[in-house]
């Protein structure tokens, strides 16, 4: 495997995601650990009679990024290079294009509800510093700014509920 190109495509299935690798389906249930992931694998369509669910397997995922649309994921002591051209042309997950000097808006990655406001406007704000604590499928994501900027907008509040890629909050 090592030195291949894989194909991957990921959808959402319920409370799962399907993950199909080179035409192959799994199955994934995620659940983030500290700065991991544990996640539940089994190939799709593995139950067996009765409904029990043959051959799952749990890893650990950690998700380090390059830059834009360059991950690199750890799995089980190997360090596997992930190019992600949609992220690339996005800039990041849950920003804008990341222009050097342009406006920087954070969009909710998924629907869910705001649970903390961390910034308001006018503040100054440094990379990485985080902006929005957002609540989705019991998990909490922390959206954080991609460059140093300052704060021109925040348009939601603690306990909104808010839709896939809504404007969160606008940097400049």
């Amino acid at each position: 495997m090592a030195g291949r190109r894989h194909r991957v495509a990921v959808r959402r299935a319920g409370r799962e995601w399907v993950v199909t690798l080179d035409g192959r389906d799994v199955r994934v249930d995620a659940a983030r650990v500290g700065e991991s992931w544990s996640l539940l694998l089994e190939p799709a369509g593995a139950s067996e009679p009765g409904g029990r669910t043959a051959l799952r397997r749990s890893i650990a995922l950690a998700l380090e990024t390059r830059g834009p649309g360059e991950l690199v994921a750890h799995v089980g002591g190997c360090a596997v290079p992930l190019v992600l051209p949609h992220l690339a042309r996005a800039g990041r997950p849950g920003g804008a294009a990341d222009e050097a000097g342009g406006p920087q808006t954070v969009l909710a990655p998924m629907p869910g509800r705001i649970v903390r406001v961390l910034v308001r406007p006018g503040e100054t704000v440094q990379a990485r510093q985080g902006l929005v604590v957002i609540e989705a499928m019991k998990m909490q994501n922390e959206l954080r700014a991609a460059r140093p900027g300052t704060v021109v907008d925040v348009r939601i509040a603690e306990g909104a509920l808010v839709a896939a890629r809504a404007v969160l909050v606008v940097l400049r």
